[in-house]
């Protein structure tokens, strides 16, 4: 088996599109087919089903993946140790979120940027499964996770904090300054960001458990900061992205405190050999998220 011709089923097989594949391989279509069916024709054994203008692997392709995945990393591994170059180099995809990628990773990308400039980060904001999915399937080197849950099938995970969060309003809200109950919450205006955010969807879990709600939803935590501040309801978002505006009393903290804890997680897939420039990078997150200062009692 050409090592070639495994990067390019690894790539077939992570897209499910041979037309993707080609784009980000940078080969022409004819070549991505072509080399897949050499791959194809040395094992004897087809790798993918053509369903029309969709692919999926077969179950020799299921069995080869994780095989072709190892050759790569160790490959990669192999030329690392052998040109003895000190200075990390490569790719780096990440998967993130607007919160994270906004309020704790800007020291991090910094740090990156001037320390290691043959990394080249690839940020992708997506949020939950679509992360894990991304990671299972290779599409991303590591990704960030703010969940409750701290085990995910198929991936390993490191957890960096504990992420606080704050039930936030305007200035004079009804609810400033006294106690409150989640039966309160209901009848109020809610604010939210798109579902799929977990600290979205346990909230609103926690309150359909007492009575159906509906959120307003605004497209960015920027933006639903800004809704709250202007007195159209309350948000609950993590504490880290509305720090500066309870300082600047733009937004006042309600007194509830939320049932569940998310934690903020770094994650790749289970048994991925991490390069050494993804490992420096998990280590460079473990080390700024501590340096931010351990999260606050509340949450």
């Amino acid at each position: 088996m050409e090592l070639r011709l495994l990067v390019t089923f690894e790539k077939v097989a992570t897209v499910l599109s041979f037309t993707q594949a080609a784009a980000e391989l940078r080969y022409a279509q004819s070549s991505v087919t072509s080399q897949v069916r050499a791959l194809e024709s040395s094992l004897g054994v087809e790798l993918f089903d053509r369903l029309g203008s969709r692919i999926r692997l077969t179950d020799a392709g299921e069995r080869l993946l994780p095989y072709a995945r190892q050759i790569l990393e160790l490959t990669e591994e192999a030329r690392s140790a052998v040109t003895g170059s000190e200075e990390p180099s490569g790719v780096l995809t990440v998967g993130t979120m607007e919160s994270l990628t906004n309020h704790r990773l800007p020291p991090l990308l910094e740090f990156f940027h001037h320390r290691y400039p043959k990394v080249r980060l690839s940020l992708r904001t997506t949020i939950g499964d679509e992360t894990r999915q991304a990671l299972r399937q290779g599409t991303y080197d590591l990704g960030f996770l703010m969940e409750r849950e701290t085990e995910h099938p198929g991936l390993e995970t490191e957890v960096l904090a504990v992420e606080p969060l704050a039930l936030v309003a305007a200035p004079g809200h009804p609810l400033a300054g006294r106690p409150v109950g989640t039966a309160d919450l209901t009848a109020q205006s809610l604010l939210a960001t798109e579902p799929g955010c977990a600290y979205r969807d346990l909230f609103e879990r926690e309150l359909t458990s007492l009575a159906p709600v509906s959120f307003m939803e605004f497209g960015t935590i920027e933006a639903t900061k800004r809704a709250a501040a202007a007195g159209l309801g309350v948000s609950l978002l993590p504490e880290i992205t509305v720090a500066a505006e309870l300082a600047e009393g733009v937004l006042v903290r309600l007194d509830w405190e939320p049932p569940f804890t998310l934690r903020t997680q770094l994650a790749w897939r289970s048994g991925k050999r991490l390069p050494a420039h993804a490992r420096l990078f998990l280590e460079q997150a473990r080390r700024l998220v501590a340096e931010q200062g351990r999260p606050s009692s509340r949450g």
